[in-house]
């Protein structure tokens, strides 16, 4: 670990993390036109970023990471991109899979996984059985995701589950229904490459999350850059749309 990257651990208050980090990873195609290299480049790439997010994430005792990986919209990329990013996933999950189960973290998927190519379900099936029963951070990987298409899915499920109960429906009764059901809702939501947009993740779940934007493309993204973002986060006034302003540290 680097010395700068030392000194901001230190800075981090381990009792006040948040419980639940989502992270918008962008940046992979810029990245690579800087160095004058193909899109492809970028992407392999920012798998070294995914793997610094992972494990700085469960070094530090977060109970919970989502990264958006793939969206409903990216489909509309050419479909050589799309191919090569399917590629890099399953070489992701099969080299990285054994490493993450040794971790004690739980692998999972969100978003419209059934619609996405049979080898690369497969991958995604074995991942998460070969880490069911692990006991640590919750690692949750967007694919083929989206957020409103996940609030039509909810409620397609609340209709096809109503039979004859006519009750009001309740935000916690809706939230059980999401593709992140049974986690806590982002706390922290990061955004690479200094865009700033949600892009259509997590509409739901981040309605009181604190965001951090960074300048830094996703396959520069580091440990750093993720220690970086907790501090700040603990530094903020979360309201949750009160008068009185709850600071995190030391909350």
């Amino acid at each position: 670990m680097s010395g700068k990257s030392s000194e901001l651990l230190n800075q981090i208050d381990k009792a006040a993390l948040p419980a639940h980090i989502a992270i918008i990873m962008d940046g992979n195609g810029r990245w690579a036109a800087n160095r004058g290299m193909p899109r492809v480049a970028g992407h392999r790439a920012g798998i070294d970023a995914v793997r610094a997010a992972v494990e700085g994430s469960a070094e530090l005792g977060i109970s919970v990471l989502t990264l958006y990986a793939f969206s409903v919209e990216n489909w509309k990329r050419p479909q050589a991109e799309v191919a090569t990013l399917m590629s890099l996933l399953k070489e992701y999950v099969n080299k990285e899979i054994e490493n993450i189960h040794r971790n004690n973290i739980q692998f999972r998927t969100i978003g419209r996984t059934v619609e996405l190519d049979v080898t690369v379900q497969n991958e995604l099936k074995k991942a998460s059985t070969r880490t069911a029963g692990n006991s640590g951070m919750v690692f949750n990987v967007a694919l083929n995701y989206g957020g409103r298409a996940e609030i039509v899915d909810a409620v397609n499920r609340i209709l096809e589950n109503a039979g004859e109960n006519k009750e009001p429906v309740t935000e916690a009764a809706f939230a059980k229904y999401l593709y992140t059901a049974g986690v806590p809702d982002p706390d922290l939501l990061i955004r690479t490459s200094g865009e700033m947009r949600i892009s259509n993740f997590l509409l739901w779940q981040i309605a009181y999350a604190e965001i951090y934007v960074t300048e830094a493309l996703w396959p520069d993204f580091g440990k750093k850059d993720l220690y970086e973002a907790i501090i700040a986060f603990q530094k903020r006034e979360r309201r949750y749309g009160g008068l009185e302003p709850h600071l995190v540290r030391g909350q």
